[in-house]
């Protein structure tokens, strides 16, 4: 028994599964929650489109609708509720499932749905890591990617980022195995890959310094007299444009994104540089000690180190084009998660060979084991539901009120409360009597105060007590 566990622990492949394994493991911690916990707005919207798929009589992927008709997101009444942002192919596929298997539940399909695209995600790595740095290397980037308490959030969100790191880490590899032997299958998965990242976030641009170094490490292939490295680009970012180009037709579904950049003015500033290399990269990411690993980096070159440095500078130019973004949201920092993992577990590595064989491990354990304790001191919160009161809420609604009803559920512009309501209309109150005229016909709310004190007064309420209230808008009292 003895022998076949040692053997077994000599296994490759034995081993990513228990990785895997941990991963999946981790990730199913409250897997069950409501969209109410961090950025649940985002979610909140992204999990919408998904759901009106499910209502409609068929599914458009031209034409994606949500739930918010308000004008807070594009500056426009969006009445028809139309969501242009990533092209919703990910919607559309959980969608067929959802309206195939009617038992399901759309949020918890849909979080285990970015739980298992994330543990492909952490195979791609491994498999990347492993033909530029070697097995051990790659073992534990993996591994790092499994626990690290950021990512272990992040891939159980409904968002499109647990798709958006697999398809743009995929495409890197394949185009790695592609620039090393250049055969056609590496490099049609590698730009359909580029072209469904693409399609999510274009920020995927922002990855060529690491094409670039590639095809450069490769260059006695001849790679850079091959033509189809010159296509690629062209091909994989042929469809976002025209996606682009097609979203213009509904210019109120739209989100204002002009403030991405540096809306705030806050590139280069010293707040620019303390929220993100210290406040998240430095506390969020790495629970500060976890920066040792990345400093360690530097004390071993070779071909991989020029590779990954090629892939932080991705990371600057990201950070630095999309400074507003960045610093606003902590979910755009998704994109830098395979790098620090690799960084990660590169440094572990290159310190345990540095340091004296007696202390060396102890030490890295230490270090890391510190690392994720304040790590999770931070991301801790992100799982806590904060407004239970509108998930029981939202649930009445749905009992009480028509389907085809418009609900104002006013949360200060956060579509959380109006998701749980399974209703389109205004996450936000104010000129009621211009949102009747659009066709609003309920108002709930879990705030007594003087918008709904005045409602009651004038319409019929349906049904309150101490928790809510919800008023028939289209009964007004005699």
């Amino acid at each position: 028994m003895l022998k076949k566990l040692k053997k077994a622990l000599k296994n490759q492949s034995f081993l990513l599964c228990l990785v895997l394994l941990l991963a999946l493991f981790l990730r199913l911690y409250r897997i069950s929650n409501p969209i109410a916990d961090w950025h649940a707005f985002r979610q909140a919207d992204t999990a919408s489109v998904t759901r009106e798929f499910v209502k409609a009589d068929k599914i458009d992927l031209l034409r994606p609708h949500y739930q918010d008709l308000s004008n807070i997101q594009s500056g426009f009444d969006n009445l028809e509720g139309y969501r242009m942002v990533e092209f919703p192919f990910i919607n559309a596929f959980l969608a067929i499932f959802l309206r195939t298997f009617k038992g399901l539940d759309l949020v918890l399909f849909s979080r285990l749905a970015s739980v298992f695209i994330s543990l492909g995600t952490i195979i791609v790595l491994y498999k990347l890591v492993k033909e530029i740095s070697g097995f051990k290397t790659a073992l534990l980037t993996a591994f790092v990617y499994a626990v690290l308490p950021y990512s272990i959030y992040y891939s159980r969100a409904v968002l499109p980022e647990p798709y958006f790191l697999f398809f743009s880490t995929l495409s890197i590899w394949q185009f790695y195995l592609f620039a090393k032997t250049k055969k056609l299958p590496n490099y049609i998965h590698a730009l359909l890959s580029l072209v469904l990242a693409a399609l999510l976030k274009p920020f995927v641009v922002f990855l060529a310094p690491v094409y670039l170094i590639i095809m450069w490490q490769f260059r006695r292939n001849k790679i850079f007299q091959d033509p189809r490295v010159y296509l690629l680009p062209i091909l994989a970012f042929a469809p976002m444009f025209l996606w682009r180009e097609w979203i213009k037709n509904f210019p109120t579904g739209i989100p204002v994104s002009d403030w991405l950049f540096n809306g705030n003015g806050i590139r280069f500033r010293p707040a620019w540089f303390r929220w993100l290399f210290y406040e998240r990269l430095t506390k969020l990411f790495l629970g500060y000690f976890g920066v040792i690993f990345l400093l360690g980096n530097l004390f071993k070159k070779g071909k991989d180190f020029y590779l990954y440095a090629a892939w932080w500078l991705a990371v600057i130019i990201y950070f630095i084009v999309i400074a507003s973004g960045n610093v606003q949201h902590d979910y755009y920092q998704n994109f830098i998660l395979p790098i620090v993992a690799i960084s990660v577990a590169r440094g572990a590595i290159i310190i345990q060979e540095k340091l004296n064989k007696k202390i060396a491990l102890p030490t890295v354990i230490l270090i890391f084991a510190l690392s994720l304790i304040f790590s999770w001191r931070q991301i801790s919160g992100y799982f806590n539901v904060n407004h239970w009161e509108y998930i029981k809420t939202g649930a009445i609604v749905d009992q009480l009120v028509d389907q085809k009803a418009l609900v104002i559920a006013p949360a200060m512009g956060d579509t959380q409360f109006l998701f749980q309501t399974n209703r389109r209309g205004w996450p936000i109150g104010f000129g009621i009597e211009d949102k009747i005229n659009k066709g609003a016909s309920i108002y709930v709310s879990t705030s007594y105060d003087w918008e709904t004190k005045d409602l009651e007064q004038k319409y019929q309420v349906i049904e309150k007590n101490k928790d809510y209230i919800i008023i028939d808008l289209k009964d007004k009292k005699p």
